[in-house]
């Protein structure tokens, strides 16, 4: 150890062990490690000369630890308020779920770059431009995305009784 500074290497094992007991997950753990350690460099200036670094650092780790845990019941109780401020919402079931579930497939099974250019200009309602923008292609090439986007999804349909409706954007008229 050096004169003001921790050897903090030298805990890793036991940290993880006690980062294991805690969040009973092994990725969880090691992530709360390397927050430790990250956060022992940045409060190095607050580690006392003399003092044992595994208590130091087992410190930062469990308060690391309570202060996540928090945020989390603080994340989860907001959305439980949002949820019951909004109307409740029924799943589909029988048939239309299983049609939902249909159409999620081909929106899903759409390439990477097209399903991007649909969701923007056909769920999100922006414009070609506005997509262009966000995805940083040229509005002819998201336009093109969109047609190929809607030409898969309109093969997907062929012979389908419920026909497949994909809105453009603003100002824009339905195919």
């Amino acid at each position: 150890m050096t004169r003001g500074r921790p050897d903090i290497a030298a805990q890793i094992a036991t940290l993880r062990r006690y980062a294991r007991v805690l969040t009973r997950d092994a990725d969880a753990a090691d992530d709360l490690v390397q927050a430790t350690f990250l956060r022992a460099e940045e409060k190095r200036a607050t580690f006392r000369e003399g003092a044992d670094p595994k208590v130091w650092l087992f410190a930062i780790l469990h308060n690391l630890f309570l202060d996540t845990r928090r945020s989390l019941q603080a994340a989860q109780a907001r959305d439980r308020a949002w949820a019951e401020s909004r109307a409740a919402f029924a799943p589909p079931s029988g048939e239309m779920a299983a049609r939902l579930a249909q159409v999620q497939a081909a929106f899903l099974a759409l390439a990477p770059e097209q399903r991007e250019a649909l969701h923007l200009v056909a769920v999100e309602g922006l414009s070609v431009a506005e997509a262009a923008d966000i995805l940083g292609a040229p509005p002819g090439t998201v336009m093109s995305r969109v047609a190929r986007a809607r030409a898969a999804l309109r093969e997907f349909e062929a012979g389908k009784d419920l026909p497949l409706r994909i809105v453009g954007g603003r100002n824009e008229r339905s195919s």
